[in-house]
């Protein structure tokens, strides 16, 4: 057993690695810089919390998804690695003071795109020896990725202040354009490139036509009633995600089910997530914000009860479903009009026209009357923003030296030119978003094998599948045999309701 294998096995308890991570992990020990494209559910995250292990310095990860920051800091105390932390806004101003302190003493440390940016975090770090710089879910760099974030293109700044250690960047969803755009804003031309096909070849594909939302609901009663099996309902509005949950709870009285979604209150949030975890609960209905960072290794069903706005979220999602290689399977329920919701939901990830001429003249009168620092809160409110839209602004003014580090500068001249640049940007990218909505919908139209339409734009070869392929090729949910656990009736609905159980508890003692 090789040394990377006694790692492996005493930390993470794994006899062997997943297609790609030992190759991957083998380049970074040897001080190369990386970019890996593997499936979700491959398991990326061994790839650089493994040699944290192993290297000399400090191992740095971006992550936008401050709950999988979280719970892997968790999982990996757990284990026994100690020297771990999460920089994000979940930490309040004295425990990151506590934390900088002591900076140099951790090995591995997550912080979020933004925090990154901050200059006292970046003044410690700046002196410290970083062996690797992680950035995860790296396609958020690229203007043609699924989920572009203008922070990501400022970490190429970042990586020279650290005095550029070797950068590992991981995707589940980079195609060609996105994996050459990762390259070129990273300024790393000598990456090792390691791509794998993102094909799961456990999970089938499979679509079925509706009339309306009664007909989705009645189709997925019925299903449900035939497999109990772990399972994820996809919903891209948060009210429906709750009334569904309430209808099969109704219904389907036997099984335990829960809705999730980011506006709900983080303690029911948390809760909900580890009695999933916990095979406490068969059913959530929830958004996206569900799942990132969920390493459930039996869920059997991915239904998407409103589909995605691109193919790359969709590949995503599903990616949650059979991780331990099980027969798996995903369905999209498909009806009239369903392009509305995402279509919607393109038009207001980038902020209005009047909006951004709103921002400029709000920041004029500000600069005239000698208030030159902007409050975030302040503009968001004032002009409606949310926080996407805002920090899409706000990066474009950066680039046009209309704002330096909160601080309006001079405008003269230059509002023209950056109204102008602006609107061109925001009719590319809603033009582009809008092209990736044709392309979901015509996957979901197709005649042919779903799986070639689904992979075709990421990969040129297919994995035979192990089970079944897709409903145009071989798959029926009569033949179907997933392995079925006995349910057991619920009877804890939230966090209230589980707190007033260890109080009883605690006063029959």
């Amino acid at each position: 057993m090789s040394q990377l294998e006694k790692v492996l096995h005493n930390y993470f308890g794994h006899h062997y690695f997943r297609e790609g991570q030992k190759e991957i992990i083998d380049d970074l020990i040897n001080g190369e810089s990386v970019l890996g494209v593997l499936p979700t559910g491959s398991g990326k995250s061994i790839c650089y919390q493994l040699p944290s292990l192993l290297l000399k310095g400090s191992v740095i990860v971006i992550s936008p998804l401050l709950s999988l920051m979280e719970d892997q800091v968790k999982q990996l105390k757990a284990k026994g690695m100690k020297d771990i932390v999460a920089i994000n806004s979940f930490v309040n101003r004295a425990e990151k003071q506590q934390v900088l302190q002591q900076l140099s003493r951790y090995k591995l440390i997550y912080v979020s795109p933004e925090m990154i940016q901050n200059k006292q975090l970046l003044e410690r770090l700046s002196h410290m020896n970083i062996s690797l710089f992680v950035v995860d879910e790296a396609h958020c760099i690229s203007q043609w990725g699924h989920e572009f974030r203008p922070d990501y293109l400022k970490l190429v700044d970042v990586i020279a202040q650290l005095n550029d250690p070797s950068v590992l960047a991981l995707s589940a969803t980079a195609t060609p354009d996105v994996q050459k755009d990762i390259i070129k804003y990273l300024n790393k031309p000598s990456m090792i490139k390691h791509i794998y096909p993102m094909d799961r070849k456990n999970i089938a594909f499979t679509m079925q036509q509706c009339e309306n939302k009664q007909e989705k609901v009645s189709y997925m009663i019925d299903l449900l009633q035939k497999f109990r099996v772990p399972t994820m309902i996809y919903f891209s509005s948060k009210k429906e995600a709750e009334d569904v949950a309430s209808q099969l709870s109704y219904h389907l009285p036997e099984l335990r089910v829960a809705f999730y979604h980011g506006g709900m209150d983080g303690i029911d949030r948390t809760l909900i997530q580890q009695q999933f975890m916990e095979n406490q609960l068969d059913i959530i209905c929830c958004t996206s914000a569900f799942g990132m960072g969920i390493d459930k290794q039996n869920v059997r069903l991915i239904i998407h009860y409103h589909f995605p706005t691109q193919i790359e979220s969709f590949i995503q999602e599903v990616g949650r479903a059979g991780r331990d290689g099980l027969s798996s399977v995903s369905v999209v329920l498909h009806a009239p009009f369903d392009t509305l919701l995402p279509k919607r939901l393109i038009e207001s990830e980038l902020p209005t026209m009047e909006q951004v001429r709103s921002f400029v003249s709000f920041l004029e009168k500000k600069y005239e009357t000698n208030s030159v620092t902007i409050n975030k809160h302040e503009m968001m409110m004032y002009l409606s923003l949310n926080e996407v839209q805002y920090r899409f602004i706000i990066y474009h003014l950066e680039n046009h030296a209309i704002l330096k580090e909160n601080q309006i500068l001079p405008i003269y001249d230059r509002r023209g030119v950056f109204l102008k640049e602006i609107e061109k940007v925001i009719s590319n990218r809603s033009q582009y978003k809008l092209r990736k909505l044709r392309e979901m919908v015509t996957w979901i139209n197709t005649t042919n094998c779903r799986r070639k339409a689904l992979f075709r734009s990421f990969q040129t070869t297919l994995k035979e599948p192990t089970y079944a392929c897709c409903d145009y090729c071989d798959f029926r949910f009569d033949d179907w045999a997933p392995i079925q656990e006995k349910t057991k009736t619920a009877t804890i609905k939230g966090w209230k309701s589980e707190l007033a159980m260890l109080f009883l508890q605690s006063s029959n003692d």
